[in-house]
């Protein structure tokens, strides 16, 4: 593991990124917890883990809600925590991770959504480039800003408390719009999200 004083190379020395990784979610339209579903050979959640140390965090912390218990047993080496509001949306996760995360030494949370397998290392690394504890930064697609989302420790108070329904951060990056900066990532990443086995097919 790789602490302040290693911070790995792509991001300034002195910062410790964190990968969050979003996986609470009951898939209903993919039929089942899409952080379970198998993709080359491994659940999309462990697949998201490895991208993000691939691309630079220095530990990665995964929320949990539906089916919680088959998740953990079936990437028992992971890092978790538990939301119980999972139902109420993705907002929730991102509180109850920003919440972990906030009693550690942790400069920024780079968040990713586990069903989202385009979003690569290379992607990752771009974006985990400008860590630090007020860095506000989005992945870009041509006129589209997505994932994956850097979140410096000084936002994240203010991320919590305007998360809300399945909206995640999205109000706080609108209401802070100046202050966001967009990482043009279209080239190696594609933040399409796999609601249907037919979508998944593309990335296979």
């Amino acid at each position: 593991m790789h602490g302040p004083d290693h911070a790995r190379p792509g991001y300034p020395a002195g910062m410790e990124l964190v990968g969050l990784v979003l996986a609470a979610g009951g898939g209903r339209r993919y039929g089942m917890a899409k952080a379970l579903v198998a993709y080359r050979g491994q659940p999309l959640v462990r697949h998201a883990v490895r991208v993000a140390a691939e691309g630079g965090c220095a530990r990665t912390l995964v929320v949990v809600g539906a089916e919680a218990d088959r998740v953990r047993a079936a990437a028992p080496e992971l890092a978790f925590v538990d939301n119980p509001e999972w139902a109420t949306g993705m907002a929730s996760s991102l509180r109850a991770g920003l919440a972990a995360l906030a009693g550690t030494p942790a400069t920024a949370a780079l968040v990713l959504l586990v069903d989202m397998p385009g979003v690569t290392p290379a992607a990752i690394a771009r974006v985990a480039a400008h860590a630090s504890p007020g860095a506000l930064v989005m992945g870009g697609y041509g006129a589209r800003r997505g994932h994956p989302v850097l979140l410096g420790r000084d936002r994240w108070a203010g991320v919590a408390a305007s998360a809300t329904g399945d909206h995640g951060a999205r109000d706080y990056l609108r209401t802070h719009a100046g202050e966001l900066t967009v990482v043009d990532v279209a080239d190696v990443a594609d933040d399409t999200d796999v609601d249907t086995p037919e979508a998944l097919a593309r990335f296979a």
